[in-house]
């Protein structure tokens, strides 16, 4: 991104990525759009026998079963993104990944302040494709995507069709239950969670809140025998005042709608029947306390640069286990700083950083 036509040698490294396959979408647009079906369908019958073998020998109906599946486990891996925030910038069919694995993932980036729009790639900044809260609809037009360039194995519209339908109502219940779990919640209770739901993802946005540490201090709050219309705002908030990057921001206004939500949130969690340390537990367990952060990729890699590879081992130890609480580590859990916002590779990167 700073490149001006003059080479500048640095420091590189060789990786090894491993997967079981990293046959894409893309593998088999190529082939239809060639017009090669027999191509396409040698390479369809090879991943299914290779990859999906339970589903039995290939054939038309076999190839709609394994379409389901993909759309299945793409479901399954969009939900666990949207679950700890993470963008993976370059979502075109040729990064999807046949088994639903996250592949390719170049100018990716975790959500720091919860932004639905923020985009850690630099190519995608003006239009925004790729964004954090277009992720689940660019996965089913990708899957639209590959659909068509499997009819010609198929010839048949509507099962295509009802498949990726699967993929919407899948995604529906899947985000459903990852949300009522990052709120330590049963079951999802649509007369009640609807609209708890969808007011806490407007809260979250009325000044910059750190999407992690709010879910972490989230489940530090008590939901014992206080008097819910006793309790002052500031009170309420005071557990979360951490997640939020500058505090000074935030206005009469926005404490009291914040304060608002978390009484319903309060008095769902007793309505649930949840004590709070179970609550706790299965919070701690969903939502990491650990992130990549790209200021912290940022850091290590300009340590490595000096020979000095203390971060990076640090940051391969502390991510084994990213729900954990690490005493000796709370510096990584710690917000952006201020001198991250805008500088390349701790913000946004280009496809080819």
């Amino acid at each position: 991104m700073f490149y001006d036509g003059n080479p500048k040698a640095e420091p590189g490294a060789v990786v090894c990525r491993v997967a079981p396959s990293f046959t894409r979408f893309g593998s088999f647009e190529i082939f239809t759009a060639r017009g090669d079906i027999d191509l396409l369908r040698k390479l369809a019958d090879y991943t299914i026998r290779t990859d999906f073998p339970q589903l039995g020998e290939p054939s038309p109906e076999v190839y709609l079963t394994w379409f389901k599946e993909v759309c299945r486990r793409t479901v399954e891996m969009i939900v666990h993104w949207q679950r700890v925030g993470f963008v993976h910038g370059v979502m075109n069919t040729d990064n999807m990944s046949i088994l639903g694995l996250t592949i390719d993932y170049g100018p990716y980036g975790w959500l720091e302040n919860y932004d639905p729009n923020w985009t850690p790639n630099t190519t995608d900044a003006s239009g925004r494709r790729y964004r954090f809260g277009n992720q689940p609809q660019i996965a089913l037009w990708n899957l639209g995507q590959l659909a068509n360039a499997l009819y010609p194995l198929i010839e048949q519209d509507e099962p295509l069709q009802q498949a990726m339908n699967v993929y919407s109502e899948n995604f529906a219940q899947g985000w459903q239950r990852m949300m009522v779990g990052k709120l330590g919640l049963h079951a999802f209770d649509p007369a009640t969670d609807d609209e708890l739901i969808t007011e806490l993802l407007a809260v979250l946005q009325l000044v910059e809140t750190d999407m992690a540490i709010f879910y972490r201090k989230l489940a530090l709050i008590e939901t014992g025998n206080e008097s819910l219309n006793d309790a002052s705002d500031e009170g309420l908030m005071r557990p979360l005042i951490e997640a939020y990057y500058v505090p000074e921001q935030l206005t009469p206004k926005h404490k009291a709608r914040i304060s608002n939500w978390l009484r319903s949130y309060i008095k769902r969690i007793r309505n649930d029947g949840t004590p709070d340390d179970s609550r706790r537990q299965r919070m701690n367990a969903v939502n990491p306390k650990y992130v990549l952060r790209n200021y912290l990729s940022q850091l290590a890699i300009d340590k490595a640069e000096q020979g000095d590879f203390s971060i990076v081992n640090d940051l391969l130890e502390l991510l084994r286990h990213p729900y954990d609480e690490q005493p000796d580590k709370e510096e990584f859990a710690a917000k952006r700083p201020d001198w991250a916002r805008q500088r390349a590779g701790c913000s946004m990167l280009s496809c080819s950083s």
